[in-house]
């Protein structure tokens, strides 16, 4: 029982673990005791547990949870581990399904049925079950169809099924290929309206920045017809004061008439226009200016009938005596810097233009109010007001002693250079006058108007002397050619005009730009013509032949002005990005000037080419050297 007790267990243990306890070398003699089998029998003394050298037993992933530690659980346990890896071990090999082959007669029905061989079909089987039934057929002798015939059936079969799915895949791949198109043309439309869509949000930002400067420049205007306002009121004032002391003088001469009347004194009659020392020096000042001014009108009109209408020169040469100006042309300039900025202005510059023979320039802005400015200092020695309405353009006579303005007024005046007085008013035009110009001889004036229409005013008769109708829409430019009678129109058509000045006919018109033309202008020499327009296209022109030569783009921002300098070979342009840009007309080179903020409304060149001048939007005028 003892050998039960102690060897049983170690046995089963060494079963479940696969190894032995036992030492190598010793050879397991079985002992056979009721049944149990030991290896060998060991009588155990007590030993002290210093003397004991423990085996480390390797942990093999398994666990006996705590309170169950019984060594019969625990072989079991181990036996189970060890049977599931025996199964995880084991290959599962599959049987093999066993083919069955067709029978030669059922290959050769299912072939005439196929076929539609009903007639043979009848045949075969009626011959076929009778050779059966006599017996005459070796069964074993005909065996099966070979495995190859079946395999092609099933092949052909398999093949069909193939090509419907490959003609079904065939127009599903056709149907995504299309879709693809149109996914694509959809994708290029939506980029393409996103790009536009960008586009036209940055320039509303920038035209809602530019709003907000005019906006901001708009309260120096109230400020100036406030002060305007209470001016008029001191003078209605006044006024009303002046007729109320002559309605009482008047009231006081009738009393007296009445009471000389009662006497019986002969006193002869007082007409309305009596003119005695004594009331004349008792009369008020607005009568007595009343009086001057219908007399200097009168006579006005009389000398105006006694006028005769201007004669347009033929053969015309440039004329000393208009063209006093030495001639001082050196080289081509492009390299110009900053040097001073002249504040004249409380609203935007709308042109600049030089004096022809001395160092002056005159500015026009939209403060309805021209300078005269020295140079190089920028001192004001004239400002000129009498308009409206903001001031357009302006342009000197050939002799330099009177200038010309236009206005959003819808007019044009000539004021004289030594007082600053206006001499001549002309009105005609039903909209905006945006350009004005002389003629050579200095007895006509040209002007281009948002009507539609252009204008030859005659300074002697002081009258409209032809109006050129032509144009689809606003012109904007006019220039006479230098010493004809030849005038160069642009307008926002989109075309450029030549009229001949004499018969108020269009002589040519010229096509090209692709947006509304802002300037148009001749070079000092004449034969070549540049125009800009709204999206910053600068066109050059050959003037004799009437073709164009080159075009070019420094877009997208608005060509506000074009100017060529005194050698013509150097073309400004004011752009509405605040950049100006000069074009060499030799190399084709542009050159680019930034000193501008904000927009950049007229450009022009000194008479030697040396400085540079230009007028922007906050009121100022800059000079480059």
């Amino acid at each position: 029982m003892a050998a039960q007790r102690g060897v049983p267990p170690m046995r089963m243990l060494e079963e479940a673990l696969g190894i032995s306890l036992t030492s190598s070398g010793d050879t397991p003699e079985p002992v056979a005791a009721d049944g149990a089998y030991y290896l060998e029998h060991v009588s155990i003394t007590e030993v002290s547990e210093d003397d004991c050298e423990y085996e480390e037993i390797p942990d093999d992933n398994f666990s006996i949870p705590e309170g169950e530690e019984d060594l019969t659980k625990a072989i079991n346990i181990i036996q189970e581990q060890a049977t599931d890896i025996e199964i995880l071990e084991q290959t599962t090999v599959l049987p093999s399904k066993q083919v069955v082959h067709e029978a030669i007669e059922d290959f050769l029905c299912n072939f005439l049925i196929k076929m539609e061989m009903n007639r043979t079909l009848d045949s075969f089987q009626a011959e076929w079950y009778e050779l059966i039934q006599k017996g005459k057929t070796e069964f074993s002798e005909i065996g099966n169809v070979p495995d190859v015939y079946s395999q092609v059936m099933l092949l052909e079969t398999e093949n069909k099924n193939l090509k419907k799915d490959l003609k079904h895949f065939k127009q599903a791949a056709e149907k995504a290929r299309e879709e693809l198109l149109r996914t694509q043309k959809e994708r290029d439309f939506h980029r393409m309206h996103h790009k536009r869509t960008v586009q036209e949000k940055n320039k509303l930002i920038a035209d809602l920045k530019g709003l907000k400067l005019h906006y901001a420049s708009y309260e120096p205007t109230i400020r100036v017809l406030h002060e305007k306002h209470h001016v008029l009121l001191k003078e209605k004032m006044l006024t009303s004061l002046e007729r109320d002391q002559a309605v009482g003088k008047i009231s006081g001469l009738q009393a007296s008439l009445k009471n000389t009347e009662i006497a019986h004194i002969h006193i002869p009659k007082i007409k309305a226009g009596y003119s005695c020392e004594k009331e004349n020096k008792s009369e008020a000042p607005t009568q007595k200016g009343l009086h001057e001014s219908k007399q200097d009108s009168g006579y006005k009109t009389k000398m105006k009938d006694d006028r005769k209408d201007s004669e347009f020169p033929t053969n015309m040469q440039p004329d000393t005596d208009l063209n006093v100006c030495d001639e001082n042309i050196g080289p081509s300039k492009f390299d110009y810097k900053l040097n001073n900025i002249f504040r004249l202005h409380d609203l935007p510059v709308t042109c600049i233009n030089m004096h022809p023979c001395k160092e002056f320039l005159v500015s026009c802005s939209e403060d309805r109010l021209w300078k005269m400015v020295g140079l190089p200092k920028g001192n004001v020695f004239l400002t000129g007001s009498g308009h409206t309405d903001w001031l357009a353009d302006c342009c000197f006579h050939p002799s330099g002693t009177k200038l010309a303005t236009s206005s959003g007024d819808s007019t044009i005046k000539l004021w004289d250079l030594s007082t600053g007085e206006c001499l001549l008013t002309f009105e005609g035009h039903s909209h905006a006058v945006w350009s004005c110009t002389w003629h050579s001889s200095g007895d006509f004036v040209a002007s281009a108007s948002l009507d539609m229409t252009s204008k030859i005013w005659d300074i002697n008769s002081e009258r409209c002397r032809y109006t050129l109708y032509g144009h689809t829409d606003s012109v904007n430019s006019i220039e006479f050619f230098p010493f004809s009678n030849t005038l160069l129109t642009a307008s926002a058509d989109k075309t450029l005009s030549v009229w001949d000045a004499r018969t108020s006919k269009c002589e040519h018109s010229l096509y090209g730009h692709m947006h509304s033309i802002n300037d148009a202008t001749f070079t000092p020499r004449g034969h070549i013509i540049a125009s800009c327009d709204a999206r910053g296209v600068i066109k050059l022109w050959d003037f004799r032949n009437l073709i164009p030569i080159v075009s070019i783009d420094v877009g997208p921002s608005a060509g506000n002005e074009v100017n060529f300098d005194s050698t013509g070979r150097v073309l400004a342009q004011a752009s509405a990005s605040g950049i100006i840009h000069l074009l060499d007309l030799k190399t084709g080179q542009i050159h680019k000037l930034v000193g501008h903020e904000n927009e950049v409304h007229t450009v022009v060149f000194s008479q030697d080419g040396k400085n540079m001048y230009s007028g922007g939007s906050d009121g100022t005028v800059r000079l480059w050297l």
